[in-house]
């Protein structure tokens, strides 16, 4: 293990220059036996639980709709069976219909359930990510945590309620699932060494394409043998499960934590003993709104998450509807893209961890590396979707792709919060998740109406929208982004709230 001095410079080289003359450094503990390591995986269980709440609804709404495919529809491929596909989907909704209700929602209404989730989120970040930054994210994130699983368990009776309490009920839970999306970068500032930052942020993040990937494989099959409302009641049950291990596995710092080794923690506490990460009461909000490298963050999270809400939410539908799959198939081939997405976020953290350490790149540019790749192709290939549906193998070869290029956003522009004010990673996140919710929030909704004027040229052009709002971001973000603590997240002097 390396000494206090030597960690401490380390530490400070990161800071200074974005990673040029990281210094190496030598982890008492690595891999899975380390405790950060254990509390990565801990957070990757609770965004799997997040995620399988947030995308249930996308895979359970074809099993509750009357309908999910348009009257216009007529592109149906030249390569498909005699046997007419949609009579095949006509059958599987009779099975659906036997085991649960179906309602009479329009395109238009199915976007706006499905974009609803992220309507109450728009307030809920910035104050989420304050109070988590300044007394700690364990209450934050399990408290979140628990209410976002136990509303999953009521949605079956708000569906049979009424369209306007279900959305009632899905804007509460995203504001609840919005307490564990963003409170929990906060455990990060005092857990995740400079040169661990991507790998511990990724092994996280990675929980919420696996809850994407499990859902959408199993949801089909739940919805088809035990009827959609067991959807909801599994994956909310299994939320309630986690909070039983967040709360007395989870702390805020590790000087507090019961489990933790002494040469861990020492390692821990020399690496960032450099950053000025200690929350504080008051924010330099001036700063902050004239700070073009964090608008570059903003800028990015928005345009990156308006593809991701898009895919996310439409991907079982475009495959039920366009190539004409039924609800256990869907979910099957759904699921594909997302955990190639699941181990491709990991393998970038890991990635970018190892050139900053290794002094292969300075870190800006492996932020801006990253995201380049991951924008630029992942918007290209979903591009060409419409010119290949045609060949469902093609298809399928394509959403993977884009999955895969995506992620490897999560180790560029997605973590440069944290590397250019680790004292507000709270703050920060949570002003970063009212970006990416007001894309949530509009871009299903735009992809909706899209879809129900022409479904032919509407997939054509969600895709061609999700990658020009994509682009535009990477743009701006090449320009403007940073990798070094700025000066405004070092003064003493600032704007109280």
């Amino acid at each position: 293990m390396s000494t206090g001095a030597t960690a401490k410079a380390a530490a400070g080289d990161v800071s200074s220059d974005g990673g040029l003359n990281t210094a190496p450094e030598q982890a008492p503990r690595k891999g899975l036996c380390s405790v950060r390591h254990g509390l990565a995986l801990v957070l990757q269980l609770c965004n799997f639980s997040i995620y399988t709440q947030q995308m249930n609804l996308s895979i359970a709404i074809t099993a509750m709709v009357n309908s999910t495919v348009a009257p216009s529809q007529s592109n149906v491929s030249t390569e498909m069976p005699l046997t007419d596909p949609q009579d095949h989907w006509n059958l599987s909704r009779k099975e659906f219909k036997a085991v649960a209700p179906a309602y009479d929602w329009s395109p238009e209404i199915q976007g706006i359930i499905l974009s609803s989730l992220n309507y109450g989120s728009f307030v809920a970040p910035i104050p989420t990510g304050y109070m988590a930054g300044v007394w700690g994210a364990k209450y934050v994130v399990g408290i979140g945590l628990l209410a976002s699983s136990v509303l999953t368990l009521f949605i079956p009776l708000a569906a049979d309620a009424g369209v306007a309490l279900l959305i009632v009920l899905r804007v509460i839970q995203g504001i609840a699932q919005v307490m564990v999306l963003t409170g929990q970068y906060s455990i990060w500032v005092k857990w995740a060494p400079p040169l661990e930052r991507s790998q511990l942020t990724t092994i996280a993040g990675s929980g919420s394409m696996l809850g994407t990937f499990i859902v959408l494989l199993t949801g089909g099959l739940i919805c088809q043998n035990i009827g959609w409302p067991y959807v909801f009641y599994i994956f909310g049950g299994i939320g309630c499960a986690c909070c039983l291990l967040w709360f007395p596995l989870v702390y805020n710092d590790p000087g507090k934590h019961p489990f933790i080794g002494a040469d861990e923690k020492r390692y821990i506490m020399s690496s960032l003993a450099q950053q000025d990460c200690l929350p504080g009461w008051s924010l330099p909000l001036k700063a902050m709104v004239l700070s073009l490298p964090l608008w570059a963050v903003v800028v990015a999270y928005f345009c990156e998450y308006w593809l991701f809400y898009t895919v996310m939410a439409y991907t079982p539908t475009y495959i039920s509807s366009v190539l004409q799959a039924n609800l256990r198939d869907s979910g099957i081939l759904s699921a594909l893209p997302f955990v190639v997405g699941c181990f491709c976020i990991i393998l970038s953290g890991l990635l970018a961890d190892f050139l900053l350490s290794r002094r292969v790149l300075r870190l800006v540019t492996i932020r801006k590396l990253f995201t380049a790749i991951g924008v630029f192709f992942s918007s290209g290939v979903l591009v060409a979707l419409h010119w290949v549906r045609s060949s469902h193998s093609t298809t399928m070869v394509f959403l993977v792709l884009s999955s895969a290029f995506s992620s490897l956003c999560e180790a560029g522009a997605l973590v440069n919060f944290l590397d250019i004010a680790p004292r507000y990673a709270g703050f920060l996140k949570g002003l970063l998740q009212v970006f990416a919710h007001i894309s949530g929030a509009v871009s299903p909704t735009v992809a909706g109406i899209l879809i129900s004027q022409d479904l032919e040229v509407g997939w054509r052009n969600v895709f061609l929208l999700a990658a020009a709002v994509n682009i535009s971001g990477l743009l701006f973000y090449l320009i403007f982004s940073r990798a070094e603590v700025q000066d405004w997240a070092k003064e003493q002097t600032f704007t109280h709230l």
